[in-house]
């Protein structure tokens, strides 16, 4: 039998034939019911295009010429023959249109992209790797209306490499994993929330309504500020195809984004860098009011509740703090603390002994303590004198970052030769979303 391989379509290679699974992790599997269908087809025509074909060749040999087949016959087989082209066209149509590039972002839906993004994909790929072609992408950029673009020059990087670094950013801080997320295109964000509510109260059937108490409102604002970092790499390596210049620039700035970010969302304090909810005004939780964190004390300075004379006292502290926080909050509540904390509580016993940890049994589960995950977080203090080493809450609501739209890159092959440096910078911001929702443990005495 002759082989018809050269007429199957575009990557439907035999299975000894090897392929080129390079961009597999980046494209879809042709496995949509459309695709299998038309596949179906296309195997059900091949065989009958074979089989005409092998009539058309028995009835060439028939012939007193050895050369002449059936009219009939003949028209057939190119019936068939175009029926197959056709068929390879749609498969290749519908191959090419599911092994476009996805994008894979921080929360590891998928997107794919459109055609102006690989368009800009392309053009900021050669401007990347060879300075070229800045009024294409200046021009792109332009027309759709970037919302990272700077006057102070640079460009906006493709989706596909801010959605990378974004993922990398995401798994390395701490911060980031629990707490929500709000993206903008303006250089701020304004929350507007209820910090008390309408008033309320019983009345008879024929008394007369007083008027009540409107609910308070509060506005939280929330500016953008700029992150920066400025990877250098020499020609050679950009003129090398086989990097990848996504993943390159990601693990480059990727992990340092995360290490200042991450320290600023727990300590910083609002002055070109995020607000970190270590930063704001501390208050006794019996005295709490809007605008604060409440703390629990352990009632020892730079130390846990005293033992000796109360077994368990420490199991207090920690019980004490899940409690002050509301049972609205308690739901989707964590403990945060360093790891130094964290040893110095897996040592803890309540007094039966008992641990008040637990390990995470599967895969992917955090530990926890008193049924609540912990977080680590690095830059969380030690425990010492009136530190607040722990805390607990609900970080979704608690704590907001907010995400300016585009990281900019700004190509300069002059101050460091022979390297070539690229100053990237993100805008991020962040601040308490409700101070209610996280209360701290004081390692002192009130």
């Amino acid at each position: 039998m002759r082989d018809f391989g050269h007429n199957l379509p575009l990557g439907l290679e035999r299975k000894d034939a090897g392929g080129d699974d390079k961009n597999t992790s980046e494209s879809k599997k042709a496995d949509t019911a459309e695709i299998k269908s038309l596949l179906d087809t296309h195997s059900k025509t091949l065989k009958e295009f074979m089989d005409k074909v092998d009539q058309e060749i028995g009835q060439m040999k028939k012939s007193i010429d050895g050369k002449t087949a059936d009219v009939i016959t003949k028209e057939e087989v190119k019936r068939l023959n175009d029926a197959l082209d056709e068929q390879k066209k749609l498969v290749e149509s519908l191959r090419l249109e599911n092994q476009r590039p996805f994008l894979t972002q921080p929360d590891g839906t998928k997107a794919q992209m459109t055609e102006e993004q690989l368009e800009h994909k392309k053009a900021f790929n050669d401007w990347f790797r060879k300075g070229r072609g800045e009024d294409i992408l200046r021009e792109l950029e332009a027309k759709t209306l970037s919302v990272g673009s700077d006057p102070d020059g640079g460009y906006t990087v493709p989706v596909q490499t801010e959605a990378t670094i974004d993922r990398i950013i995401t798994e390395i801080s701490p911060v980031r994993s629990i707490a929500r997320v709000v993206s903008v295109s303006t250089a701020s964000y304004k929350k507007r929330v209820t910090t008390s509510g309408a008033s309320s109260g019983w009345v008879g059937e024929q008394t007369s309504r007083p008027n009540t108490d409107t609910p308070k409102l509060d506005e939280l604002e929330y500016p953008v500020m700029e992150l920066y970092a400025n990877p250098a790499a020499t020609q050679s390596l950009l003129d090398d195809s086989a990097i990848n210049i996504d993943q390159w620039l990601a693990d480059e700035v990727g992990i340092e984004f995360a290490q200042q970010e991450g320290a600023a969302f727990v300590n910083g304090n609002g002055a070109a860098k995020p607000r970190g909810f270590l930063s704001y005004t501390t208050v006794d939780n019996d005295n709490w009011e809007w605008g604060k964190i409440g703390y629990v004390a352990t009632g020892v300075s730079g130390d846990w509740a005293d033992s000796s004379s109360d077994p368990g006292a420490e199991e207090d502290n920690l019980v004490d703090l899940v409690y002050s926080l509301k049972a609205a909050f308690r739901p989707n509540a964590r403990f945060v603390m360093n790891r130094k904390t964290v040893g110095a509580v897996r040592k803890l016993r309540d007094a039966d002994g008992r641990s008040f940890w637990s390990s995470g049994l599967r895969d992917g589960e955090p530990d926890r303590i008193l049924g609540y995950p912990i977080t680590e977080m690095e830059d969380m203090p030690d425990i010492g004198t009136d530190k607040y080493a722990i805390a607990f809450g609900d970080f979704r609501r608690g704590y907001i970052i907010v995400d300016r739209i585009g990281i900019r890159v700004l190509r300069d092959p002059y101050s460091s030769k022979p390297y070539i440096q690229f100053y990237t910078t993100k805008r991020v911001g962040g601040g308490i979303g409700h101070y209610d929702a996280i209360k701290l443990l004081k390692f002192g005495t009130s």
